[in-house]
């Protein structure tokens, strides 16, 4: 469904993507370092879900949600990184307005499900700590479901926003994107028409999906510590601080590149720059999550252990 010249004034039907590198004796060592690391992170994903599976003690709330955190983090890096590594081998840098616009909708899809999904997992630390003895009924199965549910209705209607809106937007050259997948702040550039209206979509929707999870974090999170200081005990202290230091990492990071890639609309100069936080956001944040949740982790380690041996836990 490509758009035709007259149709909402666009007449560019392809974009291309220059890649995270020109010079072409370069491509093979980044094709086999990217390749490497889509392998080894879904691979350790996979192994995070296995764990998650097998192991009776990993049947609870937070990895309930650090399970639905992997099949994103999977869902992330094979929207941008399996099409890349298909332009590298075909020597093909051209993508088709559609397919550029398709993936633009499912990166802030499942990146707006892991706004929510985050979030979720603050306030479920929050009342394991806090609230232990409402802790069961509070964060019941129906409870974790409807959290999961309710994290994919606002990101879908986020990404279709996003994408309906920047469909309407005439296309009319130049059609390079000094980028390796496609994303707003590179399309907005390319525009031959006003973009103040995305860009203050983007904003006040930014605000919505990522300020709102932001405050609602940092709060749990100043709950907790109180309550955690309170613990008289060093080692209930370092158990509780461990399970939510790995959450923490992963949130900073995440929230960290996000506001890097969006806050600087407009920034030609700053492509080179966006490629790198790309290859952060999309690639390495992904890929460090699985290792980040299990290092200092006895349960996720035991677990993983079983599951390179094939065997199961009992409860």
């Amino acid at each position: 469904m490509e758009p035709a010249s007259g149709v909402n004034g666009t007449t560019v039907t392809e974009f291309i993507l220059l890649g995270l590198v020109e010079t072409p004796g370069l491509r093979p060592a980044v094709f086999v370092l990217f390749l490497l690391a889509y392998l080894v992170t879904v691979g350790g994903n996979l192994s995070i879900l296995a764990a998650i599976l097998v192991e009776p003690k990993l049947h609870t709330p937070m990895y309930f949600f650090l399970g639905n955190l992997s099949v994103l983090d999977i869902g992330c890096i094979t929207v941008t990184v399996p099409s890349m590594l298909g332009r590298l081998l075909s020597h093909k840098r051209t993508v088709p307005y559609a397919a550029c616009l398709s993936q633009l909708f499912f990166f802030h899809l499942l990146a707006g499900v892991d706004c929510f999904l985050l979030t979720a997992m603050a306030y479920d630390r929050f009342l394991a700590i806090c609230r232990p003895l409402t802790y069961s009924t509070r964060m019941s199965p129906m409870v974790q479901m409807i959290l999961v549910a309710v994290s994919w209705a606002c990101a879908f209607s986020n990404a279709l926003t996003h994408t309906v809106a920047i469909s309407t937007l005439n296309f009319c050259g130049p059609s390079v994107i000094n980028h390796f997948y496609c994303d707003l702040p590179q399309l907005f550039q390319l525009s031959c028409s006003s973009t103040q209206l995305n860009e203050l979509l983007l904003f006040g929707l930014g605000v919505l999906m990522a300020g709102a999870p932001v405050i609602l974090i940092v709060t749990s999170y100043i709950h907790v510590a109180a309550a955690v200081l309170r613990i008289h005990s060093a080692e209930g202290r370092k158990k509780a601080f461990s399970t939510c230091g790995s959450h923490l990492t992963v949130v900073g990071i995440f929230y960290g590149t996000g506001v890097f890639s969006y806050m600087r609309l407009g920034s030609v100069e700053a492509s080179d720059k966006d490629k790198g936080v790309g290859i952060l956001n999309t690639i390495i944040s992904p890929m460090l999550n699985p290792l980040i949740y299990s290092l200092r982790n006895p349960d996720v380690q035991g677990a993983l252990r079983r599951v390179l041996k094939g065997k199961r836990a009992f409860a």
